[in-house]
């Protein structure tokens, strides 16, 4: 092992979705090992991490999640008379786990911190984060007309990784690409991966438009909420 890294000991959620720095995501807890490992969580103000499963059945013993998760901190929680928990959690950042630990009921990782890769070319990042935000102003609003609704939007991030982080959040697109994104190097790898999915996404959208036939996943707005840092 590389010591000249920092490697931290971390409490692993496996789940079915992709968690990203600055989002939002409300957790039902509800499995034994979980609950144990929230209530520790709580108990010593610490944070676990959300990872997506690779394989196996979540409610199953033998699951192997993706190796890039994201730190998630419980911000809210409030406990139900039946012995499960409603917690609240955002995403700080991400980690890539080194090995996994088996020694307690729920899933543990030495896990070392992921940051992004510093931005490249500053006329090529300007580029970028401009074509995204137009890209996902489109997409936004292609959703909303889907759902019928209007959605006013004042003002879109113009940090890097805001911009890209947003993007992700918004996109209705499966676990995969999701994690894709998650696992990118660098904040230019993730952007320009964006502009194409956008690309589609909203080819798609346009045509579904013109045929007044949405997709199912057009019914739903984005999953999760970005915060500002």
């Amino acid at each position: 092992m590389d010591e000249t890294v920092d490697v931290i000991e971390l409490p692993l959620f496996l789940l079915d979705t992709v968690l990203f720095p600055g989002q939002m995501l409300p957790l039902h807890v509800f499995e034994e090992r979980y609950r144990l490992m929230i209530r520790r969580c709580l108990a010593e103000d610490t944070s676990f991490g959300a990872v997506l499963i690779q394989r196996g059945d979540p409610a199953g013993e033998t699951i192997e999640p993706h190796l890039v998760g994201t730190v998630a901190r419980i911000i809210e929680s409030s406990h139900l008379p039946d012995g499960t928990m409603n917690i609240i959690t955002v995403g700080t950042e991400r980690f890539r786990i080194r090995r996994l630990l088996h020694d307690q009921p729920y899933l543990r990782g030495e896990v070392e911190s992921f940051p992004l890769a510093d931005p490249a070319d500053p006329t090529e990042m300007a580029g970028l984060i401009k074509r995204v935000r137009e890209q996902i102003t489109q997409y936004i609003q292609l959703i909303a007309k889907a759902a019928g609704l209007q959605i006013q939007i004042d003002e879109m991030p113009q940090a890097p990784q805001q911009v890209g982080y947003l993007a992700a959040v918004a996109l209705q697109i499966d676990n995969a690409e999701k994690q894709n994104l998650l696992g990118c190097q660098s904040i230019r790898t993730i952007l320009a991966t964006e502009t194409a999915l956008l690309n589609r996404e909203n080819a798609l959208l346009t045509w579904m438009a013109r045929k007044k036939d949405w997709p199912e996943r057009a019914q739903f707005g984005a999953s999760g909420t970005l915060l500002p840092n």
